[in-house]
């Protein structure tokens, strides 16, 4: 891959979060040189606004690339190491651009949360990736890195500490502000479309493990009402994101030879408090519909920058061992769906054109792909921190 023009192309630049992507790898990287980068999308015309907009380097330059297009697809992943794409919904605008990553060995990094997506890229190209050396990696935004890489850390600290991983693992997430990203929500909306031409797919969503590929672990904790966790002594709420952050944690563990244990369990809600107020709130939490009412960004639209900055989010991995529990904490320092993410997406892609020369072919979660290498760069460049608490 080294002959490739570019080390990383992103792809939906003029698009909210692809503009955010352009601006931090140009913030970042532009003045050392480090990385070559340059920018794609449907509209040329729209790319040079996006160029002149953020100020960019003469030498940045601009692909215009059709997603339902396989010859331009194969021309922009061609010509370079990595693929960053913004693209979403994946299931309307990404399958060719897998197909041709695995086809052409380029890797590939983007911020889907659509399992039933994932579940067929899967099985449709993961042998191709294996062969030609391309190292796809899903869910590189909000989610699921945060959850994803803080089972990883916690249980890593859980083995140091007693010799082996948790059986139990607990995701929680104690504050998260911001907006939810309009392209999450429209990927919703691709779902339930999807489910009624695919009826087979709801069984994928169902199934913590159909990620896992054949492998079923044992029953988990059902996480999807509200319940009081007796080890904090605090009622915790459903969590939206948990259906497809569980599913990529357990694809990790499977991807890591089951380095957490083939009985793991992993649950993940949000806090709302104690005694009888945490209580109702819990309940209240669970049956508001968080990506509804007037304010929802559209796909393509986002918050100001200052409600990006003034956003953040601070998790808890609490590793229940039978030695003891090992507790853990994640925190990201701008809004989950829109400033954070773009930071994650774009360290992701050149952690793994940059830092993983040794990762064979094949269709990854973040944690086997990039692991410690991936935590290293978010904590020195992205504003997140890995804690032991």
């Amino acid at each position: 891959m080294s002959d490739k023009e570019f080390d990383v192309i992103i792809f939906g630049a003029s698009g909210y979060t692809g503009k955010l992507v352009a601006e931090y790898m140009h913030g970042e990287y532009a003045k050392e040189k480090s990385i070559k980068y340059a920018i794609a999308g449907r509209n040329k015309e729209k790319l040079s606004l996006v160029k002149e907009d953020l100020n960019l380097e003469d030498d940045v330059s601009m692909l215009e690339v059709d997603s339902s297009d396989m010859d331009s697809l194969d021309r922009m992943t061609q010509s370079s190491k990595c693929i960053l794409t913004t693209v979403g919904p994946y299931q309307l605008y990404g399958s060719k651009l897998v197909e041709s990553c695995a086809k052409n060995g380029t890797d590939y990094v983007d911020l889907t949360g659509e399992p039933g997506w994932m579940y067929e890229m899967i099985n449709a190209h993961k042998e191709a990736a294996q062969n030609s050396g391309a190292r796809i990696v899903f869910s590189c935004g909000f989610d699921s890195i945060p959850f994803d890489l803080g089972v990883y850390f916690v249980q890593k600290a859980t083995e140091d500490k007693f010799g082996k991983p948790a059986q139990h693992v607990r995701g929680r997430v104690k504050a998260m502000n911001g907006e939810f990203s309009g392209g999450t929500i429209a990927s919703l909306g691709a779902t339930m479309a999807t489910l009624k031409e695919k009826p087979e797919l709801i069984k994928v969503l169902a199934n913590p493990f159909s990620l896992t590929e054949g492998f079923e672990g044992p029953a988990q904790l059902d996480d999807s009402k509200p319940l009081l966790d007796e080890k904090m002594n605090m009622w915790c709420a459903p969590f939206v994101m948990a259906p497809i952050n569980t599913k990529n944690i357990h694809r990790s563990n499977a991807l890591l030879n089951h380095a957490y244990g083939k009985d793991f369990c992993y649950d993940e809600m949000m806090i709302a408090g104690d005694g009888d107020e945490g209580e109702q709130i819990a309940k209240a939490m669970s049956s508001a519909n968080p990506m509804g009412g007037d304010n929802v960004p559209q796909p393509g639209e986002g918050p100001s920058k200052e409600s990006r900055e003034n956003g953040n989010y601070d998790v808890y991995f609490f590793a229940d061992a039978e030695e003891g529990m090992v507790k853990a904490r994640v925190t990201g320092d701008m809004d989950p769906g829109y400033g954070s993410t773009s930071k994650m997406i774009a360290e992701s892609a050149i952690c793994l054109v940059q830092d993983c020369p040794d990762l064979p072919g094949g269709i990854y979660t973040p944690a086997p792909a990039m692991g410690e290498k991936l935590i290293r760069r978010l904590e020195d460049n992205a504003g997140l921190t890995f804690d032991l608490i």
